[in-house]
């Protein structure tokens, strides 16, 4: 083992990271069977932090035959039981939450305050999800013949395959890992390699919870090269995914191919709506968390501004000054950190440029990477505010995960709602406004599978669905006691009984 320390800012916690993250297969970490590795760097210094495994194959196929040796205990262990050990998790967790938080700033490169209230969400996902062990509820109804019950009870689906991203890397873990083994399935999971050790701090957790071995697995390396295996598997019968728009489309076709269950969350292009009769101080603040918060790495993140011309001059001051206060770095004074990884940056760097130069946008701020003190090294991109974007412009349509958002100038309320909806995604929106007919028109017409009335885009809460229409995703819903929508099956049972030989 080594200590990795962020070198950004001299006396940061440190906490103990090994020297590679490896796989978590049966219970032990596990090389990769090619002895392949990737270098895995800290985003906000761009040293290297640890290598990563660089999964095959091979080490897929070993992990889904460990999943398929236990799912037979496993899926009939009382779900009581099996919330239990969920729960004794969770206690876990909060006992060495400022660990897993040190791990998280390291993997991410955010501040340890950040990293603490990701933290808190996952557990209380966790909490949320070990009660819903005694609220595993079926239905009970009448049937039509005489002397015969109808019921439904909820069954595990059987081996599935979790992958996940690295922007919230422990809540994106516990979003899928607790509804998962809490309905009775045997779960491998497909780390980021962008942060690949959380995930293995998770499945240790778990094992010292009382998890038996092989129930919960980690795999590392790339999409293509140990993802792809999984949901190519015959024997994965459930793939959930969180990511981009492509790769769930290609996970949708392949998996279903052989009609296995698929989950997909995916991108958001998310419009926060400012009418004319809105507190527009309160609404700049929420447009600005919307659009850098966690450096605009979130699904929900508000990447579209849309602001009625009446107000649009007066909200775009307010909303550049709240910009500019706006601070990126890893200190507990900070706002957000860097953007994930450098290939990321360039991405995003290059879309700007596109914008600006070839479909005319206005650059009202940032659009540049931040360097020198302290900065050097890092992923940083300043707070991006663009203008005069066609709603048709790449930049308006694609989902760049980063701290880049655009105004749109509209009318009325009506041109807001058709701009609203004029993506191709459609997971988020929200609107300000202080007009009670506005705010039941916009929940009803707003193509989205989340509206928040007066706040930012994001913020979902562990006991509330979360996913979207469109391109945002299939149908299902996560967290939430929907959850366990995608993580069982339902049965339909009828007894009958004779009356006369009681």
């Amino acid at each position: 083992m080594v200590i990795l320390q962020d070198t950004l800012k001299p006396g940061a916690l440190s906490y103990p990271l090994p020297e590679a993250a490896l796989h978590w297969v049966n219970g032990k970490l596990l090389p990769p069977s090619n002895g392949q590795y990737i270098a895995k760097c800290n985003p906000a210094t761009g040293q290297p932090l640890l290598s990563v495994a660089r999964g095959s194959r091979q080490d897929a196929v070993s992990a889904v035959a460990s999943a398929l040796a236990v799912f037979p205990a496993w899926s009939v262990t009382p779900v009581i039981e099996r919330a239990n050990i969920l729960r004794q998790a969770t206690l876990l967790m909060m006992e060495r939450k400022q660990e897993i938080a040190a791990i998280i700033a390291l993997e991410t490169g955010r501040s340890m305050k950040d990293a603490l209230g990701e933290v808190g969400a996952a557990i209380e996902q966790g909490f949320f999800m070990a009660g819903e062990g005694r609220r595993f509820f079926g239905r009970t109804t009448t049937s039509a013949m005489p002397n015969r019950s109808a019921m439904t009870v909820r069954q595990p689906v059987g081996v599935a395959a979790l992958i996940v991203a690295a922007n919230t890397p422990i809540a994106n873990v516990a979003w899928k890992a607790f509804p998962a083994l809490l309905c009775g399935n045997t779960a491998i999971l497909k780390a980021s390699e962008d942060a690949p050790y959380t995930p293995v701090w998770f499945a240790q957790i778990l094992k010292d919870a009382g998890l038996p071995d092989g129930v919960f697995s980690v795999i590392q390396g790339l999409g293509e090269e140990a993802g792809a295996p999984l949901v190519e598997h015959p024997q994965v019968d459930l793939v959930s995914f969180t990511g981009s728009v492509p790769v769930g489309r290609y996970i949708q076709k392949t998996a279903g191919e052989r009609l296995a269950k698929v989950c997909l969350e995916l991108g958001g292009k998310n419009a926060l709506v400012v009418c004319d009769d809105a507190d527009l101080e309160a609404a700049a603040e929420a447009a600005v968390l919307s659009a850098f918060s966690n450096a605009g790495q979130r699904c929900a993140s508000g990447s579209r501004i849309i602001v009625f011309e009446s107000v649009y001059e007066a909200f775009k001051t307010l909303m550049l000054e709240k910009t500019s206060r706006f601070k990126m770095g890893i200190t507990e004074a900070d706002d957000a950190g860097p953007v994930i990884n450098e290939p990321q940056l360039q991405r995003m760097l290059s879309a700007i440029q596109h914008a600006v130069e070839v479909d005319q946008a206005v650059l009202l701020a940032g659009g540049y990477r931040l360097q020198g003190e302290p900065y050097a090294g890092g992923y940083y991109l300043a707070p991006t505010v663009l203008e005069n974007v066609s709603p048709e412009a790449a930049i308006s349509q694609e989902e760049l995960f980063g701290p880049i958002t655009a105004l749109y100038k509209v009318r009325d309320f009506e041109a807001a709602i058709e701009l609203n909806n004029q993506s191709h995604m459609g997971l988020t929106a929200a609107l300000h406004t202080r007009n009670m007919h506005r705010v039941q028109q916009f929940i009803e017409r707003s193509r989205t599978g989340v509206v928040s009335i007066n706040g930012p885009t994001y913020g979902s809460e562990p006991h509330m669905p979360f996913g979207g229409l469109k391109d945002s995703g299939n149908g299902f819903r996560e967290p939430g006691p929907e959850a366990l929508d995608v993580y069982s099956e339902l049965k339909t049972v009828y007894v009958k009984h004779d009356p006369g030989q009681v």
